[in-house]
């Protein structure tokens, strides 16, 4: 499951759809909307994106994962829009038969899609705004 929504992201639904019977780890990673960055009050998050680039950028990094570590299945999602503090912004999942596997397949995956994948991300502050270069 690889998904780019404007929707608030259904972490449960994103868990399952990367279970695997076969795997006795389902390691995931929630990336949340902070109050503060760089010093800043942070008041709110918008995230703009390429979907059908994205889409398939993401699934890049997730065979990039599989062929690095032993993942059974992946999922991603990623909010676009008007995110508030506290709100997720980005789930990835990762089942694997042993949990090591499985927290390095999913630290590689976020820094990989901060990297390459086309989702940008403007922080709204009380002294005004600015888009945040992702690769930082």
């Amino acid at each position: 499951m690889i998904e780019i929504t404007p929707d608030k992201i259904d972490v449960q639904k994103v868990i399952d759809a990367a279970r695997a019977d076969d795997c006795g780890a389902v390691t995931v990673f929630l990336g949340t909307v902070r109050n503060h960055s760089r010093g800043k009050e942070v008041r709110y998050l918008e995230y703009e994106a390429y979907p059908e680039m994205a889409g398939k950028m993401i699934e890049r990094i997730i065979g990039e994962a599989a062929r690095k570590w032993d993942v059974r299945k992946m999922a991603v999602s990623h909010r676009t829009g008007r995110l508030e503090i506290g709100e997720v912004a980005v789930v990835i999942a990762a089942a694997t038969p042993h949990r090591q596997d499985g927290f390095e397949a999913c630290q590689y995956t976020i820094d990989r899609l901060k990297q390459i994948v086309p989702i940008w991300k403007k922080e709204v502050a009380a002294d005004g705004e600015t888009w945040i270069d992702s690769h930082a």
